[in-house]
């Protein structure tokens, strides 16, 4: 028999969080998420978004054992945007068991009928910056802490269910060339002199602080017509710069202002964590920060976390002047590959850019919806 339970204390959510780390323990392409991280997402006080967001985590036992989990995400934000009565379901592992699978969504289900939901789509986080998608192509690709792994009987427990794609993301890996690609260096000159934009030196984290507010202005004006996005708040802002501002190497991290000072683009980029996570289960400490400090020094590997440009610039090649950049550092610093975060799948600017480079499209995750029955 499988009894699902809420979590409700500290030592439960411990288990939440480590859960999948067990479930993949032998798994070599599976990458663990933060794991202080995953704890403070789920803390009402730490975690900005329960301004706006309601949220429960359950976890499922057999025999006494953990079998499954899952979280359950109101954002009343996105609801009111979006014009839907929808909750999320997020943070989402089980074993490959019908009756563990149905107790899960039924728990999930169960609190968003009490609050007058009438669908359930995931997995979502809480805002566009966490983990979203679920892997349905390359199961066999290692993952990247800011993406989920699953394996391959998730999803068709998910069509067992009546779950049906609502969108896919898509994700690449780009090889990095032995030489600077000529036309995109060429294409971003041009784009700087006719738009009259330059780039902004940065030689230390101290010159980026005063960027944030523009960068993260820009994210929320950038990505406000995308799937399921809503504008982030002060006390996110805050949150999301503690979090990646300690992981950005100033080789691979470039802003674009025009003659006004504002900014038109960034991109920000670094080294892969994805084998330093692996060792440690996701834990900074006791020894994890050290793993983390050498793979931001020593890799051959570039995560592509975000690229935005202003909207009224965006379809002027503004982009060729952040890759080239992020190109002629990597080439210099021994880099081979970069990584796409997701990129969906409607968003052919994003995607155009990369035909400049050999790549491979070699992941795509998706986001199912179904209406919750009355």
């Amino acid at each position: 028999m499988v009894t699902v339970k809420e979590v409700t204390t500290k030592r439960e959510l411990r288990k939440f969080v480590d859960y999948p780390n067990k479930l993949y323990k032998d798994n070599p392409y599976f990458i663990p998420a933060t794991y202080a991280d995953d704890l403070e997402d789920w803390d009402r006080k730490k975690n900005p978004a329960f301004e706006y967001c309601d949220a429960k985590c359950f976890l499922a036992y057999r025999d006494g054992e953990i079998v499954g989990r899952i979280g359950a995400i109101i954002s009343n934000k996105a609801n009111e945007k979006f014009n839907n009565k929808r909750i999320r379901f997020s943070q989402v592992d089980f074993i490959d068991d019908d009756e563990v699978v149905d107790a899960l969504f039924k728990a999930v289900e169960d609190f968003g009928r009490e609050r007058g939901c009438t669908e359930i789509h995931g997995p979502l986080g809480f805002c566009d910056l966490d983990r979203e998608g679920m892997l349905i192509k390359g199961f066999d690709r290692k993952s990247m802490f800011i993406t989920y792994y699953n394996h391959p009987y998730y999803n068709e427990q998910l069509a067992r269910l009546g779950f049906q794609k609502d969108v896919d993301w898509i994700e690449y890996l780009i090889r990095v060339p032995e030489e600077p690609n000529e036309r995109l260096q060429k294409l971003a000159d041009m784009v700087l002199r006719r738009n009259k934009l330059h780039i902004v030196e940065v030689h230390n984290r101290r010159q980026i602080k005063p960027l944030i507010g523009k960068v993260f202005n820009l994210l929320n004006e950038a990505y406000s017509h995308l799937y399921g996005v809503v504008p982030l708040n002060d006390r996110q802002v805050e949150k999301y710069t503690n979090k990646f501002l300690p992981l950005i190497n100033l080789d691979y991290t470039s802003f674009v202002e025009n003659e006004q000072g504002e900014l038109v683009a960034f991109g920000v980029t670094a080294p892969s964590l994805a084998n330093a996570f692996k060792k440690t289960n996701g834990r900074l400490f006791p020894t994890g920060a050290f793993r983390v400090l050498h793979a931001l020094r020593h890799n051959d590997t570039l995560d592509l976390f975000l690229v935005a440009v202003r909207p009224d610039m965006q379809g002027a090649g503004v982009n060729a002047i952040l890759l080239n950049e992020v190109q002629k550092n990597a080439i210099k610093n021994g880099i081979k590959y970069a990584e796409t975060g997701p990129e969906l799948e409607t968003n052919s600017k994003v995607i155009a850019q990369w035909k400049f480079f050999d790549t491979e499209q070699h992941k795509t995750r998706r986001c199912y919806v179904k209406p919750i029955a009355e």
